[in-house]
Protein backbone atom coordinates (compact mmCIF):
# COMPACT_ATOMS: atom_id res chain seq x y z
CA UNK A 1 0.00 0.00 0.00
CA UNK A 2 1.59 3.37 -0.97
CA UNK A 3 2.12 5.94 1.86
CA UNK A 4 -0.63 8.63 1.55
CA UNK A 5 0.20 12.39 1.06
CA UNK A 6 -1.56 14.95 3.91
CA UNK A 7 -2.60 17.19 0.95
CA UNK A 8 -3.31 15.79 -3.00
CA UNK A 9 -1.11 17.38 -5.33
CA UNK A 10 -3.92 19.53 -6.91
CA UNK A 11 -5.54 20.59 -3.48
CA UNK A 12 -5.99 24.51 -3.45
CA UNK A 13 -3.63 25.56 -0.97
CA UNK A 14 -0.82 24.19 -3.01
CA UNK A 15 -1.56 27.09 -5.09
CA UNK A 16 -1.45 30.07 -2.25
CA UNK A 17 1.33 31.43 -2.54
CA UNK A 18 2.96 34.74 -0.34
CA UNK A 19 3.90 37.69 -2.00
CA UNK A 20 6.55 38.39 0.70
CA UNK A 21 8.40 35.31 0.44
CA UNK A 22 7.36 33.59 -3.07
CA UNK A 23 7.12 36.91 -5.54
CA UNK A 24 8.71 39.67 -3.67
CA UNK A 25 12.56 41.16 -5.82
CA UNK A 26 15.22 40.30 -4.62
CA UNK A 27 17.19 43.38 -3.04
CA UNK A 28 21.11 43.62 -3.72
CA UNK A 29 22.93 42.61 -0.16
CA UNK A 30 25.52 45.62 1.05
CA UNK A 31 28.25 45.06 3.68
CA UNK A 32 27.55 47.51 6.49
CA UNK A 33 29.10 46.76 10.52
CA UNK A 34 26.59 48.28 13.21
CA UNK A 35 25.60 47.31 16.37
CA UNK A 36 22.38 46.39 16.76
CA UNK A 37 19.76 44.42 19.54
CA UNK A 38 17.68 41.87 19.26
CA UNK A 39 14.73 42.31 21.66
CA UNK A 40 12.47 39.52 22.49
CA UNK A 41 9.68 38.30 25.20
CA UNK A 42 11.27 34.71 27.12
CA UNK A 43 8.58 32.38 28.91
CA UNK A 44 5.34 33.83 27.02
CA UNK A 45 5.21 37.21 28.15
CA UNK A 46 7.24 36.85 31.80
CA UNK A 47 9.93 39.56 30.61
CA UNK A 48 11.73 40.57 27.89
CA UNK A 49 15.33 39.78 26.91
CA UNK A 50 17.59 42.09 24.78
CA UNK A 51 20.59 40.35 23.46
CA UNK A 52 23.67 42.69 21.03
CA UNK A 53 24.44 41.98 17.68
CA UNK A 54 26.13 43.40 14.62
CA UNK A 55 24.66 43.83 10.94
CA UNK A 56 27.28 43.06 8.51
CA UNK A 57 25.28 42.16 5.22
CA UNK A 58 21.89 44.36 4.80
CA UNK A 59 18.80 45.12 1.88
CA UNK A 60 16.13 46.59 2.01
CA UNK A 61 13.89 43.26 3.39
CA UNK A 62 16.73 41.58 5.03
CA UNK A 63 20.01 41.30 6.98
CA UNK A 64 22.66 38.92 7.92
CA UNK A 65 23.33 39.37 12.04
CA UNK A 66 26.46 38.15 13.40
CA UNK A 67 25.94 37.49 17.25
CA UNK A 68 28.34 37.25 20.34
CA UNK A 69 27.07 34.05 21.24
CA UNK A 70 25.28 30.88 20.28
CA UNK A 71 21.84 31.48 22.52
CA UNK A 72 18.28 30.09 21.34
CA UNK A 73 16.16 32.65 19.62
CA UNK A 74 12.61 32.94 18.91
CA UNK A 75 11.29 32.48 15.39
CA UNK A 76 10.25 36.62 15.55
CA UNK A 77 11.63 39.49 17.37
CA UNK A 78 12.11 43.33 17.34
CA UNK A 79 15.61 44.63 15.84
CA UNK A 80 17.12 47.87 17.15
CA UNK A 81 19.78 50.43 15.68
CA UNK A 82 20.20 52.70 17.93
CA UNK A 83 23.00 54.53 15.95
CA UNK A 84 20.57 55.26 13.66
CA UNK A 85 18.04 55.50 15.55
CA UNK A 86 15.54 52.69 14.31
CA UNK A 87 13.48 51.12 16.36
CA UNK A 88 11.51 47.76 16.65
CA UNK A 89 11.95 46.44 13.06
CA UNK A 90 10.02 43.60 13.10
CA UNK A 91 11.97 40.21 12.00
CA UNK A 92 11.63 36.56 11.21
CA UNK A 93 14.27 34.19 11.42
CA UNK A 94 15.04 32.62 7.86
CA UNK A 95 18.28 30.79 8.50
CA UNK A 96 20.83 30.09 11.68
CA UNK A 97 24.73 29.61 10.18
CA UNK A 98 27.30 27.71 11.96
CA UNK A 99 29.91 30.62 12.16
CA UNK A 100 27.45 32.59 14.64
CA UNK A 101 25.77 34.77 11.96
CA UNK A 102 21.93 34.27 11.41
CA UNK A 103 19.84 35.51 8.45
CA UNK A 104 16.83 37.74 9.39
CA UNK A 105 13.70 38.87 6.68
CA UNK A 106 12.21 42.08 8.44
CA UNK A 107 7.85 42.19 8.37
CA UNK A 108 8.40 45.37 6.68
CA UNK A 109 10.27 46.84 4.04
CA UNK A 110 13.58 49.75 4.99
CA UNK A 111 12.91 52.95 2.75
CA UNK A 112 15.86 54.39 1.68
CA UNK A 113 15.61 56.86 4.40
CA UNK A 114 16.47 54.19 6.99
CA UNK A 115 19.08 52.66 4.92
CA UNK A 116 20.82 55.75 4.27
CA UNK A 117 20.74 56.42 8.09
CA UNK A 118 22.26 53.07 8.58
CA UNK A 119 25.10 53.81 6.21
CA UNK A 120 25.67 56.59 7.56
CA UNK A 121 26.59 55.11 10.64
CA UNK A 122 27.84 52.52 9.75
CA UNK A 123 32.02 51.81 10.34
CA UNK A 124 32.37 49.76 7.28
CA UNK A 125 35.05 51.32 5.12
CA UNK A 126 32.76 51.15 2.07
CA UNK A 127 30.62 53.99 3.71
CA UNK A 128 32.90 56.58 4.77
CA UNK A 129 31.97 58.99 2.75
CA UNK A 130 28.36 58.98 3.21
CA UNK A 131 26.68 61.94 5.12
CA UNK A 132 23.69 62.16 6.25
CA UNK A 133 20.83 64.44 4.47
CA UNK A 134 19.51 67.01 6.98
CA UNK A 135 16.86 68.53 4.49
CA UNK A 136 15.32 65.23 3.95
Amino acid sequence: MAPSSPMPSGHFLNKEESFMYDREVRFKMEDTMNAARIEYTEKGVMNMASRRCDIIRISKSTAVLALLTQYALPKQFYLDIPDARITKVGCMLMRVNANNTIEVRFLRMLNDKELNKIFVYSTHPAHRDRVLDIRA
